[in-house]
């Protein structure tokens, strides 16, 4: 009987996780891009050292986020390398950057307090 109520609170416990829509999944994929495009902007882009920081700390939690959630790590690549095909070489962009910010905030459960976490173990 104990076997069968463990079970039963595992589906239920399973079947509750989060997941993220296709329009979701291709928005993510797309501030992957433009993360991406961030870290590696061309020589003569002025930007702020922090900005880079966030950008790869972001690329990083949302990848944790989606392997979390379910999506196979081989379709999250291939997305993201489509993404960066699409960004890379792209002069910075904040409003842009900054509508990624408040779409990964509002998508990863503590997005903010994730990302902050992983830009503190840069150094």
């Amino acid at each position: 009987m104990k076997k069968i109520i463990l079970l039963l609170s595992l589906f239920v416990f399973t079947s509750a996780v989060a997941k993220m829509s296709d329009e979701d999944k291709s928005k993510a994929l797309d501030c992957v891009g433009i993360y991406m495009a961030n870290y590696f902007l061309p020589s003569g882009e002025e930007f702020e050292y922090s900005m880079k920081e966030k950008s790869i700390s972001t690329v990083k939690v949302l990848k944790t986020y989606a392997l979390e959630i379910g999506i196979p790590e081989k379709d999250w690549d291939e997305g993201v390398n489509q993404a960066v095909d699409k960004h890379y070489g792209s002069k910075y962009d904040k409003a842009k950057t900054d509508q990624c910010h408040s779409f990964v905030e509002a998508l990863v459960p503590n997005g903010a307090e994730r990302v902050k976490k992983v830009i503190q173990t840069l150094y």
